[in-house]
């Protein structure tokens, strides 16, 4: 790709083209203004946004959505990798050379020794792995704890998992799910005693965390993605308060100009309506069977 003119829109374009139209952006002299003002922080957030949409992707079993999803986030590699190797720190290359070693590495049971395959999974061996790279790369920076690496930045309730899973690892763990719903009605009474005192907004903030933490616990317990699971609740949310504006439009009103004694009703009947679709999705699978 040179000079000002791009390639016809019947041809296909490739990892190589993306990567030059990046560069070009980034020209200081020829390049957008947007592009060449961007750093790693400023770029950082759309890379997280990105992961979220592809998750969003695929969470609503969106395949051409996925696609240019994945494009979006593949974009996001390529212009940290064009902002590294203008300060030649790195090159897209070494990114790509980087995590092909990295999963041949992690991966002995597939591309070293296939007897290995059935013990994998049990064997802690990916985690062994991963310790013995950071040990090679000298960034043990605090042997005492098997936490700090623990990113920051994740999400609140997959890092509390993530926390969670961790402490699990060595045996700090509680035995029963049960256990842990005992925990959650705990410090749920703790955030109920904490409003009804009046305490400070940062002592209801603390208690309140302390409910979303054990929550997360019981996720990980369960085999579930909490971050997944609230989303799918989110979506649920706006599914039924949309019935609600629906429902309020037809007799040209807004949820204005509703009380919510009927917006309730409303999503009642919404709540009643999925129940009665997901029966009929059930009973016609069963038919099918």
């Amino acid at each position: 790709m040179t000079g000002s003119r791009i390639k016809p829109d019947d041809k296909t374009y490739t990892l190589a083209d993306l990567l030059a139209v990046m560069a070009r952006l980034r020209d200081p002299e020829t390049g957008c203004p947007w592009d060449v003002k961007q750093s790693f922080a400023t770029i950082a957030p759309y890379t997280i946004e990105e992961a979220y949409e592809v998750a969003d992707a695929i969470e609503r079993g969106d395949l051409d959505g996925l696609k240019d999803e994945l494009g979006d986030l593949l974009l996001q590699v390529v212009y940290h990798a064009q902002l590294a190797n203008e300060t030649g720190a790195f090159a897209f290359d070494d990114v790509a050379d980087a995590i092909t070693r990295k999963m041949i590495r992690r991966h002995p049971h597939v591309f070293e020794d296939p007897t290995r395959r059935d013990e994998f999974l049990g064997s802690g061996l990916w985690e062994q792995i991963k310790a013995e790279e950071k040990a090679a790369r000298g960034e043990a920076t605090d042997p005492t704890s098997i936490l700090n690496d623990v990113p920051v930045g994740m999400p609140g309730l997959t890092r509390a998992a993530k926390l969670q899973k961790r402490a699990a690892d060595v045996g700090f763990d509680w035995s029963d799910v049960g256990l842990i719903i005992e925990k959650v009605e705990e410090e749920l009474s703790e955030l109920k005693e904490a409003i009804a005192h009046g305490e400070p907004q940062e002592r209801i903030a603390d208690e309140f965390g302390d409910v979303a933490f054990v929550l997360a616990n019981v996720a990980r317990h369960l085999h579930v993605d909490p971050e997944s699971a609230l989303r799918g609740t989110c979506n649920k949310f706006i599914r039924r308060f949309q019935h609600i504006e629906t429902a309020l439009a037809a007799e040209g009103r807004t949820p204005k100009d509703a009380d919510l004694d009927e917006m309730e009703a409303l999503w009642n009947a919404a709540k009643r309506a999925e129940k009665a679709g997901d029966q009929d999705q059930d009973a016609s699978s069963a038919d099918s069977e």
